[in-house]
């Protein structure tokens, strides 16, 4: 049977026993937030198992495109590697929807399996559920039993949840299942090692063909399972392991599913499929899956893109395309001439493809070449990383260069390490993990962000770009491309310029802001940032003619500010190494037009005295109005010459730029004031700890350090008018603080006094209540008397349940005390309790089992809790 026929064959027997053939959902998914693509055939029916929704017929049966590239169902790094794992294929399933059950749904599994299709009967092993301690389950005896029927029981297998209790997520339709495997080694084979053992160890040639899954439950976010209001049959069987199976063969790829694609992959690539050589093997098999996710996708309407479903999309693509440069040659476009193979096989059972079929080819062929766009210059960039290595006398990539060449030119680890040994190198791969594993993190973090593709107005070659931001804050500048982005729900763009005068974010500088403007229009560049070696210029709104010349204008005000606290940075770091050590090394700053911040490598805290000296060294810098001297695109030789500082774990180029300010010499690239008097003031306003051995200073300059000073002058002199001018206000604050300390104290004894006498009258209003001592009343004390007096209770008398109620503020309080002996032998929970209670005052709380206290708005409801807790022992 060739495909299409085995695709017909299951059709034609489920309709004969009743079913409907329904048509294959997209594999986009659009309503459901759960999901980004189908991933199993029994998507699309889920409101049903859930009752939410039903069919006309309660059987029905189809072949569904499925995607399983991201989540729970993630097979895209087994994808070509083995030979049965794939991005897209097609479930064959029938459904009963509150119909027939696990007798009919066994009997008819076989029967197609070996009536229709003649499957070796002694080839063919059962699992069924064993049942699962945690969830409460049993055994699946009814299958168990329907199975004995007709399968020797030394082929049926008892399997734990994990292979054989069918969950579409971590919440939803659930139920035990019943997989049909089939052993397709050969007869010697067979002799040596019995089947059953290899069941569900992964072995290529003992597969799973077939899963029955039986849906009685709904998981619940809590995990509990709550049956579902009728119980369902939903079946899946992997269309292209059939294929394997009916046509004799050893590998999906090898069915005539695929080998049409390799056929054309062959053709174009002069390299034969099968013929010993694995790396050519894995390369055809990854790219003949791939083509097929591709193209259905595209053709279902998720086109590439650079956020969430585009992305998983545009991730498959390249990594096919990566496989064909790396493995096979190809160097220009070639997965979109795959398509009409695909169209060829799977277009009558999928007219979408056939229908969609130009608009496959397009979009495909337009992303292969801007990803081949990037290739090329990721082989520019490793072979200038490999030439700097040897050059430095180094000889490993480090972790963090091939994260770049991953992330930014999508080169696989392994491929930089083939370069790599090209150049006689090694790569960091613990390095490149870690990198990778940050990336995953920032992802998270940065879900919210979402980035469209560039609209390119304008090709620019190679070094035409020029960035004129050290000595022109004005210039004439045009948009080259640009592309929308979507931040936490409102629309951004970032635009890329021919040349430009903004300084975009780096060295711990901020980006530029200002305006582009042409005639009476004009574009608020809100700041600018450096990504993939480009300058991005973020705008929140575009006018409509974007092809034109623009007037760039930096905000002149905020780059003043700016580099006024990033030249008072190397003041800072230079006054740090006189001042505690020439230990001291920057460890990362922030500079913007507000303030600076300075992060540093210091054992301890930086005392106030050292402040003050550090203070007085870089505002003696500023007076002494040192003139800038700033050395560009000198070698390094001649900056280590220079006395340059280097930052650790910076990587500076053969030539790097150098500023000096009198003692004061480092490698930067920001911007930075002509004279140290432009910067005016310098402040210090904290030092803190960030970490182990790293030590932060945050300081103002300029108008920021004038109006500093001048609101703390201020408020200084309001504090002496309400002290009423004192001569020597430091003692007069001293004398008043000492003051209120012993009223304070003079307070808290009144408060103990105060509590005694409750006490007392407390210990009179204990009663007995079914052999517990019970105490329930309000006090009229302070939090922190409350809970003195009820450790103290408890000191004095066993078997205590008290509850104390209190009003302090127009605030009610709860305070709920146990005995150890009632937690213990009457399992009762004081936190638990307080809880429950709490309500009654509009409140919340918690605690220990054996203490627990809660606070709420309603002073009414205090009487109230009196009342209910007497009940806890009733």
């Amino acid at each position: 049977m060739n495909s299409i026929e085995i695709r017909e064959a299951f059709i034609r027997f489920f309709q004969s026993k009743g079913h409907e053939m329904i048509p294959s959902a997209p594999i986009v998914v659009k309503n459901d937030p759960t999901l980004m693509f189908i991933n199993a055939g029994m998507n699309q029916f889920k409101d049903v198992f859930l009752g939410n929704s039903a069919l006309d017929n309660p059987k029905v049966c189809n072949s569904q495109k499925c995607l399983r590239v991201s989540g729970k169902h993630n097979d895209l790094e087994e994808v070509g590697v083995d030979t049965y794992h794939h991005t897209l294929f097609e479930m064959l399933g029938n459904w009963s929807f509150g119909d027939y059950f696990k007798k009919e749904a066994i009997a008819w599994a076989w029967e197609l399996l070996t009536d229709i299709f003649k499957i070796d009967k002694d080839r063919i092993y059962i699992t069924v559920f064993e049942g699962d301690q945690e969830d409460g389950l049993e055994l699946d005896t009814e299958s168990l039993e329907l199975w004995k029927k007709i399968v020797p029981e030394d082929r049926i297998l008892k399997c734990d949840k994990k292979d054989n209790f069918w969950e579409m997520g971590s919440t939803g339709p659930c139920g035990p299942c019943s997989e049909i495997h089939v052993d397709l080694r050969s007869d010697a084979e067979r002799e040596k090692v019995d089947g059953a053992l290899l069941v569900n160890k992964d072995n290529p040639l003992v597969i799973e063909i077939w899963n029955l899954v039986f849906m009685e439950y709904n998981r619940m976010a809590d995990r509990k399972l709550v049956p579902l209001p009728n119980k369902h049959v939903d079946t899946g069987m992997g269309f292209e392991r059939l294929a394997m199976v009916l046509q004799g063969k050893q590998s999906n790829y090898d069915t005539d599913i695929f080998q049409g694609i390799i056929g054309e992959i062959e053709k174009q690539s002069d390299l034969k499929y099968g013929n010993g050589d694995e790396t050519v093997d894995i390369a055809m098999r990854v790219i003949s899956d791939h083509i097929r996710a591709v193209g259905f996708a595209i053709a279902d309407g998720q086109l590439p893109s650079n956020n969430k479903a585009g992305y998983v999309i545009r991730r498959i693509l390249r990594r096919a395309v990566r496989y064909g440069y790396q493995s096979l040659k190809f160097k220009k476009p070639f997965l979109y001439t795959l398509v009409p193979a695909v169209v060829d096989k799977m277009g009558g059972a999928f007219p979408e493809i056939k229908d969609q079929q130009q608009l496959v080819e397009k979009v495909i062929r337009e992303e292969e070449s801007s990803f081949f766009r990037t290739l090329e210059q990721g082989i520019k960039r490793i072979d200038a990383i490999c030439s700097d290595a040897k050059n430095n006398g180094v000889d490993q990539i480090s972790g963090k260069e091939v994260f770049e060449l991953y992330d930014t030119y999508g080169f696989p680890d392994d491929l930089t390490l083939l370069i790599a040994k090209d150049h006689g190198l090694s790569i960091d791969e613990q390095g490149f993990e870690n990198e990778l594993k940050q990336q995953k993190d920032r992802s998270r973090k940065d879900a919210e962000t979402e980035t469209g593709d560039w609209v390119v107005l304008k090709e620019l070659q190679d070094g035409e770009f020029k960035f004129l931001g050290y000595d022109d804050l004005n210039a004439e500048v045009q948009i080259v491309k640009y592309r929308k982005m979507v931040v936490k729900g409102k629309d951004r763009f970032q635009l890329v310029l021919n040349r430009t005068p903004f300084y975009p974010e780096g060295g711990g500088q901020v980006g530029d802001s200002g305006i582009l403007s042409a005639g009476d229009s004009s574009i608020r560049i809100l700041t600018t940032k450096k990504e993939n070696n480009e300058v991005l210029h973020f705008a929140e709104v575009l006018i409509d003619e974007l092809d034109q010349t623009f007037e760039a204008r930096v905000d002149v005000d905020r780059r003043r500010l700016t580099t006024n606290n990033h030249s008072a940075t190397h003041l800072v770091h230079h006054a740090l190494r006189a001042v505690l050590g020439t230990h001291v090394e920057q460890k990362g700053s922030l500079v913007n037009d507000k303030s600076l911040r300075f992060d540093f490598s210091h054992f301890s805290k930086v005392s106030d005295e050292e402040i003050v000296q550090i203070e007085s060294l870089v505002n003696q810098e500023i007076r002494s109005a040192i003139g800038l001297n700033e050395f560009r695109s000198v070698p390094m030789e001649k900056a280590q010459e220079l006395g340059a500082l280097a930052l650790f774990g910076e990587k500076y180029g053969n030539e790097v730029r150098v500023i000096k300010f009198g003692e004061s010499v480092e490698l930067c690239g920001g911007c930075h004031v002509e004279n140290t008097s432009q910067i005016g003031q310098f402040k210090i306003l904290s030092e803190s700890s960030v970490a182990s051995g790293i030590r932060r200073i945050e300081a103002v300059t300029s108008i920021a350090a004038d109006n500093y000073i001048k609101s703390e002058l201020e408020t200084l002199n309001a504090v002496r008018e309400i002290m009423k001018n004192p001569k020597d206000l430091s003692k007069s604050i001293q004398d008043l603080i000492a003051t209120n300390n012993s009223r304070q104290k003079q307070i808290e004894e009144l408060q103990r006094e105060k509590a005694k006498s409750v006490k007392s009258g407390l210990l009179n209003d204990v009663k007995d209540m079914n052999g517990v001592k019970f105490l329930a009343q309000r006090v009229d004390l302070d939090g922190g008397s409350i809970k003195d007096l009820a450790f103290q209770l408890k000191q004095e008398i066993d078997n205590l349940f008290m509850v104390l109620v209190g009003v302090q503020d127009q605030k009610a309080t709860i305070t709920v005390l146990l005995s150890d002996s009632l937690v213990k032998d009457k399992e009762m929970h004081a936190g638990n309790i307080v809880r429950d209670l709490a309500k009654e005052i509009n409140g919340g709380g918690g605690g220990q089992p054996f203490f627990a206290t809660a606070g709420g708005k309603n002073i009414d409801g205090v009487d109230r809790v009196l009342e209910l807790a007497q009940g806890y022992l009733n």
